[in-house]
C-alpha cells in the first residue's frame, strides 16, 4: 500500500515541510511517485521514517541518523534493541534531573540557603524521600510554628546549621545510648531527653509541650518522620515509640 505525502504527515505527526526536507538531504527518500508526480511512501519506507523519529526524539543529530538508518549491518530488530537501549539511559538521567530538582525544590520550600557542596558536608549523603518537603508543607503550613520555622530558616547561615545538626547528633548519641541501656520510656531520663528534644525544636519555633507530643506520634507511626531525625542505620527496634512515650510522659511532668 502506498501513502501520500499528506498522509504520512498526519501518521507521523509532522509536517509535509518536514518529509520534503528529508527527501532533498536524503535521509528519507519516497520510493514512488503518482504518474502526476506526486511523492507517495510505501511500508518500508514508513519503517524508516519511525526509527529516523526516534532517533530524532533521543537527541541524534540528523546526520548521525542518516549514517546510523543506512548501516547494513544494523537489521529492524537491532534497532529496536539500540533505540530501547538509549531510551533506557535516558529515562535514567532524567530521573536523576527529577530527584536533583525535587531536592532543590525542597531546600527553597523549608528556607534552606546552602550550596549543594555545604548540604552533604552538613547533612551527609542521605536525603529525605522525594516530595517530603511538599508533604511537610501541606500538613504544617498553614500553621505559626511553620511561619516562625520559615523564618528562622531564612536567616541561617552555614554555620547555624552546623550548630543545629552538632546539637541533634549530640542529642540522637544520648538517645541510642538509654536505648541500649534499657532505660524506662516513661523514666526521669527518658523524659529528660525528650525535653532536651524540645528544646532543640526551639531552635527552629517555639514547640509547645502538646505540639512536641504531635510531633513524637509522627515517629512512632511514620517511619520517614523518624528516618528525618536519626538515619535508619542508627535507629533500634522501636525508637520511634521509645520516643513518643517520652514525650507523653514529660508532657504529662510539664502539666499538659
Amino acid at each position: 500500500m502506498d501513502y501520500t505525502v499528506g498522509r504520512v504527515a498526519a501518521i507521523a505527526n509532522v509536517t509535509v515541510r518536514t518529509l520534503h526536507h528529508y527527501d532533498e538531504i536524503g535521509l528519507l527518500s519516497p520510493s514512488g511517485r503518482t504518474p502526476a508526480g506526486y511523492r507517495t511512501y510505501d511500508e518500508a519506507d514508513l519503517d524508516r521514517l519511525h526509527r529516523v523519529l526516534a532517533y530524532r526524539e533521543l537527541g541524534f543529530p540528523l546526520d548521525e541518523i542518516a549514517a546510523i538508518v543506512t548501516d547494513p549491518g544494523t537489521d529492524t530488530m537491532g534497532h529496536l534493541r539500540r533505540q530501547r537501549d538509549l531510551l533506557l539511559s535516558k529515562i535514567e538521567r532524567l530521573r536523576g534531573m527529577v530527584v536533583a530538582v525535587d531536592r532543590e525544590m525542597e531546600s527553597q520550600r523549608m528556607g534552606v540557603a546552602l550550596t549543594p557542596e555545604e548540604r552533604f558536608e552538613i547533612f551527609g549523603d542521605w536525603e529525605p524521600e522525594p516530595g517530603y518537603g511538599e508533604q511537610a508543607e501541606q500538613r504544617w503550613g498553614h500553621t505559626k510554628e511553620w511561619r516562625q520555622a520559615q523564618e528562622r530558616m531564612s536567616g541561617f547561615a552555614k554555620e547555624d546549621f552546623v550548630h543545629m545538626q552538632s546539637e541533634q547528633a549530640a542529642w540522637v548519641r544520648r538517645l541510642l545510648a538509654a536505648l541500649d541501656d534499657g532505660v524506662a520510656p516513661d523514666s526521669e531520663r527518658a523524659m529528660d531527653l525528650a525535653e532536651e528534644h524540645r528544646q532543640l525544636i526551639g531552635l527552629l519555633y517555639d514547640c509547645a509541650p502538646a505540639r512536641h507530643v504531635q510531633i513524637a506520634e509522627m515517629y512512632a507511626n511514620e517511619p520517614e518522620q523518624l528516618n528525618f531525625l536519626i538515619p535508619p542505620d542508627q535507629q533500634r527496634p522501636g525508637t520511634g515509640a521509645f520516643i513518643c512515650t517520652a514525650v507523653r510522659a514529660n508532657a504529662r511532668r510539664l502539666g499538659e
